[in-house]
């Protein structure tokens, strides 16, 4: 994926501009599509929001049925309001908040576990109700290929020896993700 630097600004505006909407009422400035293709595209993506390096929420669609502009929109809103393990952002918090955007590739199915690159894939497993996590959560938490699938069963609701049964269909996929803070340099 080649987004811009330009493009990201475009993006992260408007999760800003999106979530504070639900204070003012304002709506975010749609771009040019024109001269932005690659904001009309659709394109899986998720919004992360976090005050003081603490997660605040994260809500995103793995497959783009929207542009890519209004996926980031709708994302940045339900971030803020609907993600089921906190409550909804309040205007107090607002300013305090930090974006983060991931936009996704394609998922592609491994046949081995020794296929996924800690750092680089994000894990989605396609086992009952299914679950994702995105390449930088391994990171952060600092895990191993191991830790990484045991976390990826936990969130999809299975216990997390799950995957040391067999091969549980899982699928890689590599995502852009960017910050307030890289556009801000």
């Amino acid at each position: 994926m080649n987004i811009s630097q330009e493009e990201k600004l475009i993006l992260l505006k408007a999760a800003h501009q999106s979530i504070s909407s639900l204070f003012d009422g304002k709506e975010p400035e749609v771009p040019d599509y024109k001269k932005y293709p690659l904001l009309k595209e659709k394109l899986g993506a998720f919004v992360t929001l976090t005050i003081n390096h603490q997660l605040r929420g994260c809500i995103g669609y793995i497959i783009g049925r929207e542009p890519l502009f209004d996926t980031i929109c709708s994302a940045a809103i339900h971030a803020a309001v609907n993600d089921p393990r906190f409550s909804a952002l309040k205007k107090t918090e607002f300013e305090k908040i930090h974006i983060e955007i991931s936009i996704l590739s394609e998922f592609v199915p491994i046949k081995s576990y020794d296929e996924i690159v800690i750092g680089t894939h994000g894990l989605y497993i396609d086992e009952g109700g299914g679950g994702l996590l995105l390449p930088q959560v391994a990171i952060e938490h600092k895990m191993n290929r191991e830790e990484f699938l045991s976390a990826l069963c936990n969130k999809a609701g299975f216990y997390s020896e799950f995957w040391k049964e067999r091969m549980l269909k899982i699928k890689v996929f590599t995502a852009e993700i960017f910050s307030e803070d890289e556009t801000e340099k």
